[in-house]
Formats: structure tokens, C-alpha cells, sequence
């Protein structure tokens, strides 16, 4: 038991470090390349792994769900993931991972795990541009080595999510109230979010709120980004509220996650009272635990509008002069 709470507490202090766990995954030949390549998901997103048990086919169903399955009491959904990517499994599928992102549980057929490996946030790239898939969000380099050529996809579990298991994530944007936010005219939002569908989401959102901003793909573009509008506010005399109202985040980002970023602007004397509010599909008390850690004005899961423009509120109205 103390060995295992050793290792909790090992793999919930990388996010201290800017880094992660990444568990690697083969779906099976992939199209037009003929071998099976690596894909990789966030361990903290996994709740367990399990081989492929007797699935239940409910009426109405289509691919790429293939059932139902009841894991330890909850009856949640069975996802191809193989069919999803386009790739074809040389064994069939063999495993299931049981994953949670952004309020909902559920399963990943796949057909092996390789490995799980630990990766510093700078050794993943976006694939914004270059990758065919629209479900890859990154590249991870495995190797610490930049002359090795070991590399795992990351899939956009959001996007997948959204495009198989309707749901109305857009519910209540047409009832929040607007000029509900103290925020200065000409100043505005940075928003750190690698997510397609995710970026989709927080625009119809922001634009509903009337919250102007600034979009970024990674951590690191964002802090960028803050960076360079601290020192434009400093050369004219200006408090960083004139240019920034806050940061929203999320945490898994390419090249830096929102730990960090949080960790920056709060450890910087110009923009340590610059609210942060992290917007993750990420749960749990471990990751609550760290958010308060890193001075966050507020956490909220994706994605609900009205918990989103609540979490904002909140942390521009507990802030205090910035």
C-alpha cells in the first residue's frame, strides 16, 4: 500500500515539473501506411484497463459504438477507436481503456497497450497542420534525443466525443446575461486551449459573454503572448489590467501545460494578481488539489456556459487591483 501511494503521489507531482504520463496504444494498420503506429492518451484521463469483455448491443446503436458495458456497477458506452482513426486491427480488439473527459465515463476499444512512458510538456508539438487526421490534437517525441524519430499521436478525445455522442454542449448560451463582467474597455481575455472543438466552444461562449480575446493553441503561446503585453503595459506606465481582464487555460497543452502557465503569471510581480481560471476536462480532487496550489482564481470542467461565465465572474470579483 505504501508503495502505491508513493507512486499516486509520484505521478501527480509531475505536473510540479511541466510533466505528464503518457500511455501508448496500437489501434492496428494504419490507412495508407500499412503498419500500426503509436497513439497516446493522458494517464490521469485513465480510471482503468480492462481486456474486452462480453459487450451488450442496445437497439439504435451505430458504429463506431459497439455497446455497452458494465464496469464495476456503471453502464457506459463501448467506443471503436480503431474505426474512428480509420485503422485496422491485425488481432482484433483486445482491450478496453476506461477513460473520463469533461463530466462523462467512457470506454476505448483498442488493440494492444504498449507502454507508459513519462515526457516533459516541451517534447510534444501541436499538429495543428501536417497531421491528416482531424482527431490527432499533438505529437509526442518519446525520446528525449531530437535526432530520434520515436513518435506517438495524441488523440483529441474531445473532438471524438463530440462528433459520435450528441450531447448540447452549446445549452444556455443564448441566456447568459452580457456586461456582467468588470472588465476594463480595451482589455481583454487570453485563452490557452489545444482542443478544436473545444477553441469552437469557448468563442461561442466568450462572444456570447461580449468578452473580447485572444486565442492560443499551447501554454506556451500564451505565456508568449503575456509576456509581450506585460512589457507594452510597463513601457506606458500601465497596471496589466488595461490590457489583460484574465486568463482562462486549460491544463494538457503541446509544449507547456496550464500548471505552468499558471505557475508563470502567479510567480511574476506584474502579473501575480492577474486572475487565472482553468477550464479543463481533466477531474478530480488530485487535479482540484493542484489548481489551488498553483494560486488558480478558479477551476471549472468543460464544457457548461453558465458554470464557465459563473467561474469568471468569480474570479474577476475576488482578484483585487491588478
Amino acid at each position: 500500500m505504501d508503495d502505491f501511494q508513493k507512486e499516486i503521489e509520484e505521478r501527480t507531482n509531475l505536473t510540479s515539473a511541466n510533466k505528464f504520463e503518457l500511455l501508448l496504444f496500437r489501434l492496428g494498420a494504419a490507412p495508407d501506411k500499412g503498419h500500426s503506429e503509436l497513439f497516446g492518451i493522458n494517464v490521469f484521463k485513465l480510471s482503468e484497463i480492462v481486456p474486452m469483455p462480453t459487450l451488450t448491443k442496445a437497439a439504435g446503436m451505430r458504429p463506431p459504438i459497439l455497446g455497452m458495458v458494465n464496469i464495476r456497477g456503471k453502464i457506459i458506452p463501448v467506443i471503436d477507436l480503431p474505426a474512428v482513426t480509420g485503422c485496422t486491427p491485425q488481432t482484433g480488439l483486445n482491450i478496453l481503456l476506461i477513460t473520463e473527459y469533461a463530466r462523462s465515463v467512457q470506454a476505448f476499444a483498442v488493440e494492444s497497450v504498449d507502454d507508459i512512458i513519462r515526457l516533459e510538456w516541451s517534447q510534444v508539438l501541436t499538429a495543428e497542420s501536417g497531421v491528416g487526421s482531424s482527431y490527432i490534437t499533438s505529437i509526442a517525441r518519446l525520446d528525449s534525443d531530437q535526432s530520434t524519430s520515436r513518435l506517438a499521436q495524441i488523440l483529441d478525445v474531445e473532438q471524438i466525443l463530440y462528433d459520435i455522442i450528441p450531447a448540447d454542449r452549446t445549452s444556455g448560451i443564448e441566456k447568459v446575461k452580457t456586461n456582467q463582467f468588470d472588465i476594463k474597455p480595451g482589455s481583454v481575455a487570453i485563452v490557452a486551449e489545444d482542443s478544436r472543438v473545444a477553441r469552437t466552444l469557448l468563442e461561442q461562449g466568450l462572444n456570447a459573454m461580449e468578452i473580447p480575446f485572444s486565442m492560443h493553441i499551447t501554454g506556451l503561446e500564451a505565456w508568449n503572448r503575456i509576456k509581450v503585453i506585460a512589457q507594452e503595459a510597463k513601457a506606458e506606465g500601465k497596471p496589466i489590467s488595461d490590457k489583460i481582464a484574465f486568463v482562462l487555460t486549460d491544463l494538457e497543452m503541446p509544449e507547456m501545460d496550464g500548471f505552468t502557465l499558471t505557475r508563470n503569471i502567479k510567480s511574476d510581480n506584474f502579473l501575480k494578481n492577474l486572475p487565472v481560471i482553468i477550464h479543463s476536462s481533466l477531474s478530480g480532487s488530485a487535479n482540484e488539489d493542484h489548481v489551488r496550489k498553483v494560486g488558480a482564481n478558479g477551476y471549472v470542467a468543460k464544457f457548461e456556459i453558465n458554470e464557465l461565465a459563473a467561474a469568471i465572474r468569480s474570479a474577476l470579483d475576488t482578484a483585487g487591483p491588478y
